[in-house]
């Protein structure tokens, strides 16, 4: 006992923590098992706490108030709710700091129900909530976007003493702008007299959500004229607001801060950084800033990534990456998992998608519906059906994206009555199509000639389940016409629309004016694509063929002459090769 009242006195807590441990018999005084429980937390030694907290128990102190407290803080701060909370319901006495506790502990893991749960059973036992307990409880609210809620918490708030409580204000704040009740969230900001960074984060971190990026901009330069330091938070939500569509230009300048402010070590914000430039195309920076990372994380690989998959042209450095991490044992989650196979689907790279769902279900034999909806699509666009319809058999949850990606692989395939057949037996199972369901399966019936089957769909579409139809369906209800000769239906089709022509369109119809030769219908088909897309060339070849083939060669050739007075050249056809023999190792065998 006085070895480790020793060791507390030249601040040694380590030594006081070893010495306590190797000594169970040793009995301590509630305040040193505080100390050390404190320690603990601080150094997030869960071994050694687990070892205190059976000390204590041994020791009689179970009963504890102040000590019980303390374990469960120690608890909530390692994730493991389940041990707090059998900590929490054995107290035989509580105050509010043990409610808090519990609260925030709940709130902090993402159990934000069973926070406001607690919450009601604490004002139900008549114990007072403090600031930090309605900001724990407020904070629940707003995860769960629950408004209503809040403001019932508000209500209480009004009724105490901490209703201009900074803290209190602060989480209130924060509730209205991400639920987005930004004019409620911007009258109690002004409201604010003194307001910190948490204040000015929470009005900034709203605007930045609900997408006034402007806004949110030019209260952040009004944060820094009030000589207002920014923290991690407050470049965070500003990087966010940068994915809106600002210039490269603001992101340098705001990338600059970061370093100059020293927070160029938070991998979380140089996540958001890495994410950013890639969101704006500049793969190039976003690999190099990811290259000075001294060490690199699941945020960081996965920013990359994501940046990588917006551009075919960067897959190998996709591929790379992934292969890093596998060799680094960096844990692989679902995110990675789908952007990959995403990945493999957009450059049709089969070898490298059966390598990831081999790592997938060695790794993860249980993942979610997205890695299962992301390996349907990858064997559908890389011509594999059968692959595909395995894939979707073997998923337990399936849900409507899983549905439409079989269908959509079917449709691009060319196989309309399967996709039908399993259109039916969707239905059969309950689940409601949508939009892009219909939009597979009216591309599936225009590329097979099923013109009575595509129209009915179009009109269930529309009658029976309400879905407002976009160009992209009134495009393939076009094509199908125009693909069995209904020329005149088609273009109906078109002058009846409520919305404006596309070039998809207006292709359908010069395409099947080719086929069909209707020259007078291909020319105002082509004279609208001529005001569309002036430098696509394929218009301009295609209305030149018609011309010929009706034998109209004066304006076949005004059409070849036109084309070359605007430098237009039909663009060269091109195939991508992969070769069956050489294999593409990308995960190594151990």
């Amino acid at each position: 006992m006085n070895i480790v009242r020793a060791s507390f006195k030249t601040g040694q807590l380590k030594q006081a923590l070893k010495f306590s441990l190797s000594c169970p018999d040793t009995l301590l005084d509630p305040s040193t098992y505080m100390s050390l429980l404190q320690f603990c937390i601080d150094k997030k030694a869960e071994r050694q706490a687990h070892l205190i907290h059976a000390h204590i128990i041994t020791n009689g102190y179970e009963s504890n108030l102040h000590l019980s407290t303390k374990v469960v803080i120690f608890y909530a701060k390692v994730g493991d709710v389940v041990s707090a909370r059998n900590v929490f319901d054995r107290m035989s006495e509580r105050n509010v700091v043990s409610w808090t506790a519990m609260i925030s502990g709940y709130a902090q893991n993402g159990y934000d129900e069973n926070a406001l749960l607690v919450f009601s059973a604490m004002l139900r036992a008549g114990v007072r909530a403090n600031q930090f307990t309605y900001s724990s409880a407020l904070r629940a609210c707003t995860r769960m976007r629950w408004l209503q809620g809040g403001r019932m918490i508000q209500g209480g708030i009004q009724k105490g003493r901490f209703v201009e409580n900074l803290f209190v204000k602060s989480a209130l704040l924060d509730l209205y702008a991400k639920c987005g009740w930004i004019e409620d969230a911007w009258i109690l900001f002004e409201r604010i007299e003194r307001k910190d960074v948490v204040s000015w984060n929470a009005m900034i971190g709203g605007l930045a959500m609900q997408g006034f990026n402007d806004d949110s901009f030019w209260l952040f330069r009004s944060m820094m004229r009030q000589g207002m330091k920014p923290d991690c938070f407050t470049l965070g939500s500003i990087l966010r607001a940068s994915v809106g569509g600002i210039e490269l230009m603001k992101i340098s300048q705001i990338h600059d801060l970061i370093v100059k402010l020293g927070l160029e070590s938070s991998n979380k914000l140089t996540g958001s950084l890495i994410d950013v430039y890639a969101k704006h195309g500049s793969i190039r920076s976003a690999y190099q800033l990811y290259r000075s990372m001294l060490k690199t994380d699941i945020i960081s690989c996965t920013a990359l990534i994501s940046g990588f998959a917006r551009d075919d042209n960067h897959s190998k450095g996709a591929f790379d990456l992934f292969k890093d991490m596998i060799l680094k044992k960096m844990g692989i989650d679902d995110v990675i998992l789908c952007l990959m196979l995403n990945i493999c689907a957009n450059v049709a790279s089969l070898n490298l998608g059966r390598q990831i769902h081999a790592f997938a279900f060695k790794y993860q034999s249980s993942y979610d519906a997205a890695v299962g909806n992301a390996l349907i699509d990858m064997y559908a666009k890389s011509g594999e059906i059968a692959d595909a319809n395995c894939a979707f058999d073997e998923m337990g949850d399936k849900n409507v994206i899983s549905w439409t990606s079989l269908i959509a692989g079917y449709a691009k395939h060319g196989y309309g009555h399967e996709a039908i057949e399993l259109y039916k037996k969707m239905k059969h199972e309950g689940m409601v199509p949508n939009d892009v369901t219909f939009l597979s399966l009216l591309f599936a019936c225009s590329h097979t000639g099923l013109t009575c089957e595509g129209w009915e769909l179009f009109t269930d579409m529309i009658n029976k389940y309400r879905i407002l139809p976009r160009a992209e369906h009134f495009s393939c209800v076009v094509d199908l016409f125009a693909r069995r000769g209904q020329l005149e239906s088609a273009y109906n089709m078109i002058r009846q629309m409520n919305i404006k022509p596309t070039a998809s369109l207006w292709s359908a119809i010069l395409g099947a004016c080719s086929i069909y030769g209707n020259t007078s219908l291909g020319e105002l088909a082509a004279r609208n694509l001529f005001d569309m897309e002036p430098e696509k060339s394929v218009n301009y070849v295609v209305l030149s063929n018609i011309y010929t083939a009706a034998g109209a060669w004066d304006n076949a050739r005004k059409t070849r002459k036109l084309m070359e007075e605007r430098s237009l050249r039909k663009n060269p056809g091109y195939s991508f090769l992969q070769s069956s023999k050489k294999k593409i190792l990308l995960l190594e065998p151990c």
